[in-house]
């Protein structure tokens, strides 16, 4: 029987209008759904927080431990905040999306309204739980990512260029806050390479983005209609280009630190990062560089690459 029929008979063809196969709310649904909202697949970005005090080797003490372990809760609870607020705005576009479209929000999981209400008291604890856990620094910090994403999700994603700043800057500023927590000052050299690293992730992404929706009309990401791949890949070259030569400058300024080291671990690790650049590269020329962490995940050399270069940095730091 047909939804025409079904009306005719004076019943709804789906009750509530529903889609069949589309997820209906309930009371066990919806917490999964919140908490799928808060992409915890992507909370391993926030264990950025770690770099500068593992570069300074301040991850020594239970003291530091707590109040970094404090810094990756806070960051988690803003992020989610964001992720719920973006899903909110852009839950008809999301339907549009192959992928997207199964976000909860967009599946109908999880209520517009809820996933505003959940992303306005989210950003409240953080902020709150900020200015009572953390140095005042630290709190404006926090507070300023909170405000430059939520302009992102409301305007900034729609200003070319800026859109890719801006989720820049969130990574630059996860790498940050850990530093300022303690507050172990930053080198220019770990923050240009921390930056430009970040750039080279988000063109990538936006590269393959574009690669992958040519065709679609840009019904996810209107802003993608006027960036040309030329262009994307062009920034993606660039940033990675610049990241590899800070990240060289550094390692072979710290000859002086690395003096009582059997082998020059910092300088040594130059070819593990350049390794890994490059093997991020060829998913970035494919259009196949999606979301950093999964890039990782997926891709075995790229970990071992990763590990290879986190041993031998951490063998740097510790002097060995």
């Amino acid at each position: 029987m047909s939804g025409r029929d079904t009306a005719l008979l004076g019943r709804p063809p789906h009750p509530g209008g529903r889609v069949p196969g589309a997820a209906t709310p309930g009371v066990r649904a919806l917490p999964r759904g919140l908490l799928r909202s808060a992409r915890p697949r992507q909370w391993v970005k926030n264990t950025l927080v770690l770099a500068a005090p593992a570069a300074a080797g301040e991850l020594d003490s239970l003291h530091n431990a707590a109040r970094l372990a404090a810094v990756f809760l806070l960051f988690t609870t803003a992020a989610a905040a964001v992720y719920l607020l973006n899903d909110a705005r852009d839950a008809e576009a999301d339907r549009a999306h192959p992928v997207k479209c199964r976000r909860p929000v967009a599946a109908g999981e999880v209520p517009v309204p809820v996933a505003y209400a959940a992303s306005a008291l989210l950003a409240t604890a953080a902020v709150a739980g900020a200015a009572a856990l953390c140095n005042p620094l630290t709190g404006a910090l926090l507070t300023a990512y909170l405000s430059t994403q939520i302009a992102y999700c409301l305007w900034l994603k729609h200003v070319l260029v800026v859109d890719m700043a801006v989720v820049t800057t969130g990574f630059l500023m996860r790498a940050m806050i850990g530093g300022v927590a303690l507050d172990i000052p930053l080198s220019r050299w770990f923050l240009i390479t921390t930056g430009f690293g970040a750039l080279f992730m988000v063109a990538a992404k936006r590269y393959s983005e574009a690669v992958q929706m040519a065709g679609g009309g840009g019904a996810t990401r209107a802003l993608l209609n006027e960036y040309t791949t030329g262009y994307l890949r062009f920034v993606w070259q660039l940033a990675a280009g610049v990241a590899v030569l800070a990240y060289c400058l550094w390692a072979l300024e710290s000859d002086a630190a690395d003096a009582g080291a059997l082998l020059p671990w910092r300088q040594l690790s130059m070819i593990a990062f350049i390794l890994a650049v490059l093997r991020y590269a060829v998913f970035a020329d494919r259009g196949t560089a999606g979301e950093p962490e999964d890039v990782v995940l997926r891709d075995r050399a790229l970990a071992v690459i990763g590990l290879v270069w986190a041993a031998m940095y951490g063998l740097a730091v510790a002097g060995l």
